[in-house]
């Protein structure tokens, strides 16, 4: 083998379902024919070719809930990735459910931090060596937090929950195969971009870590982040771009002598669709269409969610229609509940199931005004204001006002119904069946604390059959951001 040799190291992260091409002017963009026509085409052009994915291929669309991630998975099997890590959403389905699909897989799915607790065994293994013409690349995968979260009934489901102790993790597995020739080391990583920053600077540079590439926040780059010396990359969310490394790598030292990072748009002018992934594809998409094209309401004009860490319009709309005829005060719905920044004007089944994936239960519980405001306070603290988006935050029913100072980090307004809230009133809120598992976590409020006032009550089985019935039934819907949490320099 030469002194030299070149990899092409191709990855996508946060798929989210993204299965079908759009119409943009004159060409079609994203969907997985596209992607898999240009993998097709890298792979014919250059033999040392690698595709990786950094978690999130599930959720997103009809066709991956309605087969609750088993279409997805067989669309992956003609994709033919190399190597795969998980995201938060391949638990949404449950544990049990994703171990199945992983025995359906094609391709290994790696992870070094998810375990048993009783006897520390992994749930999948947490590394994969891939040979190519004589170049061994390892690949480590590692899970955000938030997976935590998911699978917070099952005790017995363990992960290391800060990136500290990922880093150690990551420093046993190279320690272990310090002797083993690899030539390229890449973390596989759902932690989000912040994190993945944070992460490569605690690596010890010993451990030979070469490439992050990342996932969970849809960050879009133009170039690699290099931190530690380690460059970080992410290619925002969805098919309709893929991230490219071409890497010399010296095959005496074992190291990569340099790389080219790009960022390429996946559309009819750089690839061309893959039949047989499009032949498959359609025969699920006939079968959701069938089901799910009909039409459940019309809005008087495009309704948008944006951004998760503001009020919008779409979320106005579900927290005032979860609140109709409610015996509680206010509804906080959780912003990353919604996952279309568009919805409407014409509004069919198949497009509120992909703009609300996450129907179930919805719970009730009393807070006193304090506990109310150090919750909205933690909700409003500059780190979810200034950061990435995925921290939690609530879009809140009509009466409830928050008018928020980030310069004195207090409230000017904090009211309901127009009337000042003050510490002792006391207040019937209710949330989803997630963020109410996690309160602690999400509100910084201790659980016990706001259980003492008063027991939580199941009061919704199913948030979506709410919001299905009640939108059959309206018409013209409208809604407006009306200055309910309004944020002040």
């Amino acid at each position: 083998m030469a002194a030299t040799e070149k990899l092409v190291l191709l990855h996508s992260n946060d798929m989210h379902g993204d299965f079908l091409a759009e119409k943009k002017g004159t060409m079609q963009e994203g969907g997985v024919s596209l992607l898999s026509g240009f993998i097709k085409k890298v792979r014919e052009e250059e033999p040392n070719t690698l595709f990786a994915i950094a978690g999130d291929m599930f959720r997103g669309s009809i066709i991956d809930s309605e087969y609750k991630g088993f279409s997805t998975i067989e669309l992956m099997n003609f994709l033919a990735p190399d190597v795969v890590t998980l995201g938060n959403h391949e638990v949404d389905y449950g544990l049990a459910h994703l171990l199945f699909l992983e025995k359906c897989a094609r391709f290994p799915i790696v992870n070094a931090n998810m375990y048993i607790k009783t006897n520390h065994t992994r749930l999948f293994n947490p590394y994969k060596i891939i040979e190519v013409n004589g170049l061994k690349i390892m690949f480590i995968g590692i899970i955000t937090e938030e997976v935590l979260a998911s699978t917070r009934s099952e005790e017995i489901i363990g992960s290391f929950v800060d990136v500290w102790d990922a880093a150690k993790q990551v420093g046993v597995i190279a320690d272990n195969y310090r002797t083993t020739s690899i030539d390229l080391t890449v973390l596989l990583t759902h932690i989000g971009f912040d994190m993945d920053k944070k992460l490569a600077s605690l690596l010890d540079p010993n451990w030979g870590v070469d490439l992050i590439i990342g996932g969970h926040t849809h960050t879009f780059l133009d170039e690699p982040c290099i931190v530690n010396g380690i460059p970080i990359v992410q290619v925002g969310v969805g098919t309709d771009q893929i991230g490219r490394f071409d890497i010399e790598i010296n095959t005496v030292t074992h190291e990569m002598e340099s790389y080219k990072w790009q960022c390429i748009p996946i559309n009819t002018e750089t690839c061309q669709p893959d039949p047989i992934l499009e032949e498959v594809l359609n025969s699920y998409k006939q079968e959701t269409d069938r089901k799910y094209m009909k039409i459940i309401t019309n809005f008087k004009r495009t309704l948008t969610h944006p951004r998760r860490n503001m009020e919008t319009e779409l979320g106005n709309l579900f927290a005032d229609l979860l609140q109709v005829d409610s015996s509680f005060d206010i509804m906080l719905y959780a912003s990353g509940s919604i996952r279309l920044q568009e919805l409407g004007p014409i509004v069919q089944y198949q497009d509120l199931l992909e703009c609300l994936p996450y129907g179930g239960p919805v719970y009730m519980l009393e807070v006193n005004g304090r506990q109310l405001r150090q919750m909205m306070l933690y909700m409003l603290r500059d780190e979810a204001l200034d950061g990435d988006g995925h921290s939690e935050f609530y879009q809140v029913s009509k009466g409830f006002k928050m008018v928020y100072n980030r310069t004195t980090h207090d409230f000017e307004e904090f009211s309901l119904n127009g009337k000042n809230i003050v510490n002792n009133q006391m207040i019937k809120i209710a949330l989803q069946d997630y963020h109410f598992k996690n309160f602690s976590d999400f509100f910084h409020v201790p659980i016990e604390q706001v259980l003492a006032n008063k027991k939580a009550r199941m009061v919704i089985t199913d948030d979506f059959s709410i919001f299905e019935e009640l939108l059959s039934g309206m018409n013209q819907i409208d809604s407006e951001v009306e200055g309910r949490i309004t944020i002040k320099k």
